[in-house]
C-alpha cells in the first residue's frame, strides 16, 4: 500500500471565452475560413452570412487587431481544445517553492512524525523542504541531537528525496533542503515508510 496524503484541491483553469457571433461589435473583420484560407477584410454582417452558411461560428480570435481578425469554426470544440492546452501548460510550469518545516530539539515520536507527514505532502506537491531544528538557551550546547534528528529524517525520507543542503548550523538552528525526486509520483504510489516496514518485521 503506497503512502496515503491529502489530495490538493484542484482548481480548474479558467479561459478567456472570446466573443463569437452577434457578440463582435466590430463593424468590419478580417475573416479567416474554416479551412483556415483568408477570404479578407468583409462586414461583419458577410462574416456572419459565411460562418452560418457553414454551420459554424463566427470567432473573434484577435480581437485587438486593425481590424479584428476573425474565424469561422466549431466554437465548442475550440474551447474544449484551448482549455485542454492551457491545462496541460500549467502542468509544466509548476512553480517550485520551499515550504519550511520546524522541529524542537526534544520532538515526541507522534509530533516527529506528525510534521513528517507534512515534510511528506509539499515532497508529494513537488515543493522543496527545509527541515529546521530550533534550539533555545541551554539547548544551544546540544546541537548535535539537531543534527542527529535531520539524519534521522534523511535516512527515512531517502527514497522521496534528493538532499540540496546537509545538515548545517545556523545561528540557533540546525537545517536541511531536501527536493522531491522527479519520479516522486510514481514512487508514493508503493512506498511505504521505513519505520512501518521495521515494525511489520
Amino acid at each position: 500500500m503506497g503512502w496515503r496524503g491529502r489530495g490538493k484541491s484542484k482548481k480548474k483553469p479558467e479561459v478567456p471565452k472570446e466573443r463569437i457571433n452577434r457578440q463582435i461589435r466590430a463593424q468590419r473583420v478580417r475573416l479567416i475560413g474554416e479551412n483556415g484560407d483568408q477570404v479578407g477584410i468583409v462586414s461583419l454582417a458577410e462574416a456572419l452570412v459565411h460562418a452560418e452558411k457553414a454551420g459554424l461560428d463566427l470567432v473573434e480570435v484577435s480581437p485587438n487587431a486593425n481590424p479584428p481578425v476573425c474565424k469561422i469554426l466549431d466554437f465548442g470544440q475550440y474551447h474544449y481544445q484551448k482549455t485542454k492546452s492551457l491545462r496541460e501548460s500549467r502542468k509544466n510550469q509548476h512553480v517550485v517553492q520551499t515550504k519550511e518545516v520546524k522541529f524542537g530539539p526534544n520532538t515526541e515520536e507522534h509530533d516527529y512524525n506528525f510534521k513528517k507527514d507534512h515534510a511528506i505532502k509539499f515532497l508529494s506537491q513537488h515543493d522543496k523542504v527545509k527541515l529546521t531544528v530550533r534550539f533555545r538557551g541551554r539547548q544551544l550546547a546540544h546541537k548535535e541531537i539537531g543534527v542527529e534528528l535531520l539524519e534521522r529524517l534523511l535516512h527515512e525520507l531517502a527514497d522521496l528525496i534528493v538532499v540540496d543542503v546537509k545538515p548545517r548550523n545556523e545561528g540557533r538552528t540546525v537545517f536541511t533542503i531536501i527536493s522531491p525526486r522527479k519520479d516522486i509520483d510514481k514512487i508514493l504510489e508503493t512506498w511505504v515508510d521505513p519505520t512501518e516496514r521495521e515494525e511489520e518485521e
